[in-house]
Formats: C-alpha cells, sequence, structure tokens
C-alpha cells in the first residue's frame, strides 16, 4: 500500500515533469498568445505571405490579423493612423520613398534588437544589398524589404515582327510602333497602355518619361523642378503616346487594370514594374506568355539627372505605438526571411523577391527565365531617387499626380500643369 506520503510524493513528481513541457513551450514560442495586427498593399508577395500564416503562428505562437489594401490606398491610411497615434496596426508595409518622413516624425522604430536577439528570422547578408540598404537610416534597421522592383519595357514580339518593327530603344521609337499598331489593327489593340491614374500610379510610369528626358522632381536646392523643358517634353511625349494610341480609359488604369490588359493581348507595348513579366509569362494567367519581349526603359537625355528605370523597394515597418513592437519585428523578420521567399516562388507570380537565395536559385531562373536578365540589368541600373525620398515626398507625389491627370486629360497644357504642381510642392516643401 502506498502511504499518504509516498502518495504526495509521487504526485508532486507528477506535476513536476508535467510543468517541464509547458515551460519548453513557453522557450520555444514566447510570444504564445500574441495577436498582431499587419496592413499590406495588394501584391503576390503578400498573397504568397498570407497563405504561409498558419506556419508563422505555429511557430510562434503569434496570431496575425493581416488587412490588404490596394497600393494607391496604403499611404494615405497609414499616414492617417500614425499621425492619430492610435497604434491599430502593429506593422505596415509601404514605399521606402516615405522612410525619412516616418523616421522624422518618430512613427517607426529600429527593429535591430529584436533582429539580433532572433537570428533564426534574420539573414543580412541574404537580402539584395541596394534593397535592403535603403531602409538604413543613421546606421539603424527600420524596415526590411518585403519586395523589390523595378521598370521596363514590354512589347509583343510577335505584333511586332508581323507589322515590320523592330526592338524599341528610343521614345520615339515607342510612339512609331504604338502608331503602327494602332493603326493597322484599326484601334483594335492598343499600341501602348500605362497607368493613369491620378496619384502616384501615374507618378511611377511618368516618371520614367520625366528622367529619361533629362529632366527630376526636384533641383539641386531641394526645390520643385518639373515645369523645365525637359519636364514639359516628358509630360507632352507621355500624355501624346497614351491619348493618341491607349487604350480607352487609360486614365483610371492603375497597376492592375494596366497589367490586365496586357496579358490579355489588347495592347502591344507597356513600360511598367518588373513584376509585370511574372504574369506575362504565366500561360494561366496570360495569352501572351512566350511573346512578349524586355528591354530597357529608353534614355533621350544625354546628361540625365538620374536613371529612367526605377529602383522601388516595399518594406515592412513597426509602429512605434504597437503594444508588441518585439512581435512585430518578428514577424517582419520572418516574413521576408530566404525561407518564405523561396517558398512564395512555388505558390505565387512573385518575381519581387528580395533575398538573394530566392533570386539566384533554380525555381526562380526556370519560372522566369524570360525577364530575369532583363529584370537583373534595370535593377542594376535602377534610381533610387527614381520617386523623390523626402519627408513630403506624399505631398510632392499628390501634386505630380494632378497635373499629370490634367495633362493626360486635355484639360491644361502640360507646362501649365507642371507650373501648378511646382507653386503647390514648393508650398508644401517650405512648409
Amino acid at each position: 500500500m502506498i502511504s499518504r506520503r509516498n502518495l504526495l510524493a509521487a504526485t508532486a513528481a507528477v506535476g513536476i515533469l508535467a510543468a517541464f513541457p509547458r515551460a519548453s513551450v513557453a522557450q520555444d514560442k514566447p510570444f504564445d498568445g500574441v495577436q498582431l495586427s499587419v496592413l499590406m498593399e495588394g501584391h503576390p508577395t503578400t498573397d504568397a505571405i498570407g497563405k504561409m500564416l498558419p506556419e508563422f503562428k505555429e511557430a510562434t505562437g503569434i496570431d496575425v490579423a493581416l488587412e490588404v489594401v490596394p497600393e494607391q490606398d496604403i499611404t494615405a491610411k497609414t499616414l492617417l493612423e500614425f499621425s492619430s497615434r492610435s497604434g491599430r496596426y502593429d506593422v505596415v508595409q509601404n514605399n521606402i520613398i516615405y522612410v525619412p518622413g516616418f523616421v522624422a516624425s518618430k512613427y517607426i522604430v529600429p527593429m535591430d534588437e529584436t533582429l539580433a536577439k532572433y537570428p533564426q528570422y534574420f539573414d543580412k547578408a541574404d537580402f539584395v544589398p541596394g534593397y535592403f540598404n535603403t531602409n538604413v537610416v543613421d546606421g539603424k534597421t527600420y524596415g526590411l524589404p518585403v519586395y523589390g522592383e523595378s521598370t521596363f519595357l514590354m512589347y509583343r514580339k510577335d505584333l511586332f515582327q508581323e507589322y515590320g518593327l523592330s526592338e524599341p530603344k528610343s521614345f520615339e521609337d515607342i510612339e512609331t510602333a504604338a502608331k503602327t499598331v494602332s493603326e493597322k489593327t484599326n484601334k483594335q489593340i492598343a499600341g501602348i497602355t500605362m497607368r493613369g491614374q491620378q496619384g502616384i500610379q501615374g507618378v511611377y510610369v511618368w516618371a520614367a518619361y520625366l528622367w529619361g528626358f533629362g529632366g527630376s522632381f526636384l533641383d539641386a536646392s531641394g526645390k520643385s523642378a518639373l515645369a523645365t523643358p525637359e519636364g514639359t517634353a516628358a509630360l507632352e511625349a507621355f500624355t501624346k503616346v497614351l491619348r493618341d494610341y491607349g487604350p480607352v480609359g487609360v486614365a483610371n488604369f492603375g497597376w492592375e487594370e494596366n497589367r490586365l490588359l496586357f496579358q490579355q493581348g489588347k495592347a502591344a507595348m507597356t513600360l511598367d514594374a518588373t513584376v509585370n513579366g511574372a504574369f506575362n509569362e504565366d500561360p494561366a494567367v496570360s495569352t501572351v506568355a512566350g511573346k512578349v519581349g524586355y528591354v530597357p526603359v529608353p534614355m533621350k537625355s544625354s546628361s540625365p539627372k538620374g536613371g529612367s528605370s526605377s529602383l522601388a523597394v516595399h518594406s515592412l515597418f513597426v509602429n512605434a505605438d504597437s503594444q508588441n513592437q518585439e512581435a512585430a519585428a518578428v514577424f517582419a523578420a520572418w516574413a521576408t526571411a530566404k525561407e518564405q521567399q523561396l517558398k512564395s516562388l512555388e505558390t505565387d507570380p512573385n518575381s519581387g523577391v528580395t533575398s538573394l537565395a530566392a533570386l539566384n536559385g533554380e525555381s526562380f531562373g526556370k519560372r522566369y527565365g524570360a525577364f530575369k536578365d532583363a529584370m537583373l540589368a534595370a535593377i542594376d541600373q535602377g534610381n533610387p531617387q527614381y520617386l523623390p525620398t523626402i519627408d513630403k515626398a506624399n505631398e510632392v507625389i499628390n501634386n505630380t499626380g494632378i497635373a499629370v491627370s490634367k495633362a493626360l486629360a486635355g484639360a491644361e497644357s502640360a507646362s501649365d500643369a507642371l507650373k501648378e504642381a511646382d507653386t503647390a510642392n514648393n508650398a508644401a516643401l517650405a512648409r
């Protein structure tokens, strides 16, 4: 018979042993039960991360509520939440052009301590250096690049061959080819399609013309410099080719509308993000797979102030008003780690990976070989100032977007629209 003393001792021993697994779980999942609210933009990268969230919860215990909004809406939404200090979102995604303003306003916090504490989720050496470094301010890491891209010109090789057109190498070649295809098909196929939507969508693509014609957003003194001869010529060329040879409704085209029209075989050319190549070459969603050529954005100026292809980086940032900053940084590190980026290649058309392991891997080459070299060349030549990286970037882009839209609609001349934008920009910059 077991004595009461022995029974109590045995019970205590069992209790101690039973506690060990719980302690182990606590050590393995220090964030068990934590809930994060994450704001990201609609993009293949976001889609892939969303599919992997159950794995993140299994590994860390963290529950993630992911909210996805269109790219053109995310900055306004983010700034509203930041300025109200609501702490509603623990992690936000945005373009790195806003980093200087976010840091100056103390909207985001460095992640270095957390990244050092959880090396299983962070390997700085695996990031494309040009992407990672855009997130570093005064030696501190404020963001982690979730996707990156550049821009190039995409054209239909089959149509160009049919109508005796050469590979487009200049802005004049673009206009000639657009005119030819539009006329030969009686406008059944648009000569070219690009983003025309007011705001960052239209500005992002028009910037290729601005830099390519020798212009820039700002002068050496930091003032708005859009209404120069170069800037005016760039806006005239951009709006003319879209008005004369573009698709119906192009003034409302954002990234998705533009991408879909080209994928559906309804345009001969498009100038847009390198990520579009992944959609073009996917026969499950594209009628032009295998028929597209990829060439650099032209450069008209003999003395450019910067390159005509973008270097766009979109990163994850930790909200300074988050109550779960460490868990938020862990999520940002996990979401951008090479393991997740490699998996994303298998689930979504994600050619915007920021991981060198993913970019140089067999899967990437197999899926995106048709445009990989052109994409890497565009990234290598990408202009980090393609969109202004200043505190007032949002206001400058919005004002410029209004000018582009007015000129595209024919409501004002390119010169007058850009002069108005300069006035509005300089007023904002002076505040």
